[in-house]
């Protein structure tokens, strides 16, 4: 099995608001109650809308919080956990029908990100799962991580698969990495030209990863890694 693909969590396994707005609301109330005028209603309502599909920091540094605002955010964030079951995207199964060596990669909050993990159920689909830790600085970003494992698991780069929705984070780590990059235009994820290829869903990463295989393993020069 020469291939390996590295997958993203929220917006690539499971939509980031499966949990729903009120789960997030502890949090927004906490920054609200530190906001002391520095953003407008309409720009915090428009943070908080950020803040449902990227990571507390890079919304936290977009919209100018305040030293306050983020450590009231960070402060209840690194607290909460789901506790309840979540369901994912329906092709979720697909996963363990890939013939490939499957990791998980996720950035975020330990405690939060591990929950959705375990409420998801599928921490066994992986050989490993990792997480770059919003909130501790420095913060190591996706592509330390990456680094990581193809040194830990002797993978090779050319023939890694990262799969995610995030145009600055997972896949611009694989560009610089030259893995193979695939944007997965889940519902609400605007399309980007920074990934090699994208796919609207599990089974058609199924069959980009096939058809991929089939014609390397036809062709010397694309089996030696040199493009045709």
């Amino acid at each position: 099995m020469d291939s390996s693909i590295i997958f993203d969590l929220d917006n690539c396994l499971c939509a980031a608001d499966e949990v729903g707005q009120g789960f997030h609301a502890p949090v927004f109330a906490a920054i609200r109650r530190c906001n002391e005028g520095a953003l407008t209603d309409a720009a915090l309502s428009e943070a908080f809308a950020d803040c449902m599909r990227f990571p507390f920091d890079e919304v936290a540094e977009k919209f100018g919080f305040t030293r306050a605002m983020r450590d009231a955010g960070l402060r209840v964030l690194e607290s909460l956990e789901v506790v309840t079951p979540m369901h994912g995207y329906g092709d979720l199964h697909v996963l363990r029908e890939l013939q490939a060596r499957r990791f998980l990669v996720t950035s975020g909050f330990v405690k939060l990100q591990r929950s959705k993990i375990a409420m998801l159920g599928v921490g066994p689909w992986f050989e490993a799962v990792r997480i770059d830790a919003v909130g501790k600085q420095p913060r190591r970003g996706k592509r330390a991580v990456f680094e990581d494992l193809v040194r830990h698991f002797a993978l090779r780069a050319g023939q890694v698969w990262v799969v995610g929705d995030n145009a600055r984070s997972e896949i611009a780590a694989g560009n610089q990495l030259g893995m193979r990059t695939v944007q997965i235009l889940r519902p609400g994820v605007e399309r980007s030209d920074a990934a090699r290829y994208t796919v609207k869903n599990l089974f058609e990463l199924e069959a980009l990863i096939g058809r991929t295989g089939r014609r390397e393993s036809t062709s010397p020069n694309l089996r030696s890694g040199n493009p045709q």
